[in-house]
């Protein structure tokens, strides 16, 4: 995988729908490639975002951007398909709500889109060691996953020096990324930490001027990359 790191993603379900063209093309020139879509069903989460659909009308919006979308479903396996389809570059499945892991990111790679598995906050790192040689992205929750603008959870931090630590050790290349929380005030020590990708919701899109704040961010960002061992 060839992407210039650290990334920032901004998380669509912050954005404003009813201007929601208009703000992936705010972000776009200001300098992003990469969003993050997060599917909830009410179910695996308590919350209900988007479907398929608006994962189109992303795809369509910003055609040449990555888009990166993240599960929290029950029964993933039911709807891979669907939002492969719909323009998806890379999928993300809980292990929580993954009974059979493996089968279910071998399906996202039939499909032909980079898969990542994700775990909740009270999830151990040491669980994904049998599925990690497997994805391309491995993402931790620091926030409990149901609703945006949540405040970091700090022992997130040890479980991305965990994440880098396994990834050393299987001597595998899978990214690192964050979800929850993440903002001007931790940014520079999360990518300090080991994270190659920072989802960023409501830090983005509830900014009084977007551009001026991914500018922000990606400047602290690069700050903690100096850092970085």
């Amino acid at each position: 995988m060839n992407f210039d790191l650290p990334i920032l993603a901004p998380s669509i379900l912050a954005a404003d729908f009813l201007k929601l063209g208009d703000e992936l093309q705010t972000c776009k020139d200001a300098g992003i490639n990469w969003f993050h879509c997060d599917i909830m069903d009410g179910h695996f989460v308590p919350n209900i975002s988007y479907g398929p659909g608006i994962v189109g009308a992303v795809r369509k919006s910003v055609p040449d951007s990555f888009l990166d979308v993240h599960l929290m479903i029950e029964n993933p396996d039911n709807y891979i398909d669907d939002f492969a389809d719909a323009g998806s570059d890379l999928i993300s499945v809980h292990y929580e709500a993954c009974p059979h892991l493996h089968r279910t990111i071998q399906s996202i790679k039939q499909n032909g889109c980079m898969a990542g598995v994700v775990i909740n906050p009270a999830t151990s790192t040491d669980l994904l060691r049998p599925i990690l040689p497997d994805v391309d992205l491995a993402l931790i929750m620091s926030v409990n996953p149901g609703f945006g603008g949540q405040k970091f959870i700090q022992s997130s931090y040890r479980k991305v020096q965990e994440l880098k630590q396994i990834r050393s050790e299987l001597n595998a290349e899978f990214l690192i990324e964050i979800d929850g929380g993440v903002g001007t005030k931790n940014i520079s020590k999360l990518v300090e930490t080991g994270v190659d990708v920072l989802v960023a919701g409501s830090s983005v899109f509830k900014a009084e001027d977007i551009p001026e704040r991914i500018s922000e961010l990606n400047s602290l960002a690069l700050k903690g990359s100096e850092k970085v061992v």
